[in-house]
């Protein structure tokens, strides 16, 4: 979203006239002395999409002895570069936020030390995408997807678009917004996708069509969806004008959530065909000063209780196959049985001469 990987609870909330819940652990600053768990507080490095009910972090600290320290570094790759920048001597102890479109940069650079979670046998193991050496653990997966202002295509009396063939046709002509793919995830992801359904020889020739057909570039998500797209709340209070927008197939239960009062039916739908997978990752960063600590809460982030909190605090789907997701989640989202995805060493070998390509043939 320039921003990050999730559907960024402030983000949205500030769209929406809310006030977005903080996700703060207690403890001071630093995360103590001694790789034997000497210190008491453990610092969870994060993007700014961070988030946790306060209940589930104190489960976390009463169970394990341990203070969660939250620590913010901006949108996703902000935050996978400064950890890069500080290896050896990290901020705190573990990482969580680098996706499968990053998870290369972060594991190249030897930022992360192994370690094999503590219920990593309920994650299935597609998701699992270091299983030989446990650099990495996942913990949620999400879907970046075209979403549609319902009440638009019902006007029109117009199908709403379902998959990506579908968005180059004349009769969705000028309706799309996007992401720039060189400064936001979702734009991100969103071109990956294209380069997953049309190969390496097909997805210039589609953007050059998408191009003509008017596709519209911005720089970030929040842009995109609180200021261009005319179904979010945010969209309608600045009489956007585009009734399809690249976001998140959870994206429709936060129009639900944050509206008052509620409507019985989310206002945007998901065309499920323009999915592309991405699965969140954390990690024991090297030269973590509470090793201890730091297994313990990667542990916790693939508990039942952390997984089932997740969905409606950072709108994103859990990776252990036994949790529950909230009502209100199901019914309003959308579920993608097929999303595209695509090999983390091929997006890192082919990640900056596709975005370069991609800015000459649709920025410039």
């Amino acid at each position: 979203m320039s921003n990050t990987r999730t559907i960024t609870i402030t983000a949205v909330a500030t769209g929406l006239g809310m006030v977005a819940l903080a996700a703060c652990g207690s403890g001071s600053g630093g995360s103590g002395s001694g790789t034997d768990g000497g210190s008491k507080t453990v610092t969870l490095v994060s993007h700014d999409s961070f988030n946790a009910s306060k209940d589930v972090l104190a489960a976390f600290e009463k169970e394990s002895g341990y203070k969660v320290q939250v620590l913010k570094s901006g949108d996703a790759g902000s935050a996978v570069n400064k950890a890069v920048l500080s290896k050896g001597n990290p901020q705190g102890d573990v990482f969580f936020g680098v996706d499968n479109t990053l998870l290369s940069r972060a594991l190249d650079n030897g930022i992360f030390q192994s370690y094999e979670a503590k219920g990593l046998a309920g994650v299935p193991a597609a998701l699992q995408l270091d299983k030989g050496e446990h650099r990495v653990t996942p913990v949620d997966t999400g879907d970046i997807c075209v979403n549609y202002d319902k009440a638009y295509f019902e006007q029109k009396k117009l199908a709403p678009p379902q998959s990506f063939d579908d968005l180059i046709k004349p009769e969705y002509k000028d309706l799309l917004v996007t992401e720039n793919a060189a400064t936001s995830s979702p734009g991100l992801g969103f071109l990956l996708g294209t380069a997953a359904q049309y190969g390496d020889d097909g997805w210039e020739g589609y953007w050059s069509k998408l191009k003509d057909n008017g596709v519209k570039v911005v720089d970030s998500w929040e842009q995109a969806y609180n200021e261009e797209f005319s179904g979010s709340a945010g969209g309608k209070k600045a009489k956007a004008d585009r009734p399809l927008v690249v976001s998140y197939a959870s994206s429709p239960p936060v129009e639900v959530l944050y509206a008052e009062p509620q409507p019985k039916e989310a206002p945007t739908g998901v065309s499920t065909g323009t999915c592309f997978q991405q699965t969140e990752f954390a990690g024991l960063l090297d030269g973590a000063k509470n090793e201890k600590g730091g297994k313990a809460l990667i542990d916790f982030l693939i508990s039942k209780k952390f997984q089932e909190d997740m969905p409606l605090q950072m709108f994103v789907n859990p990776v252990i196959e036994d949790a529950k997701l909230p009502e209100l989640f199901t019914e309003h989202g959308a579920k993608v049985d097929d999303p595209k995805t695509m090999d983390p060493k091929k997006i890192a070998d082919n990640r900056e001469d596709w975005v370069k390509s991609w800015q000459s043939l649709v920025v410039k």
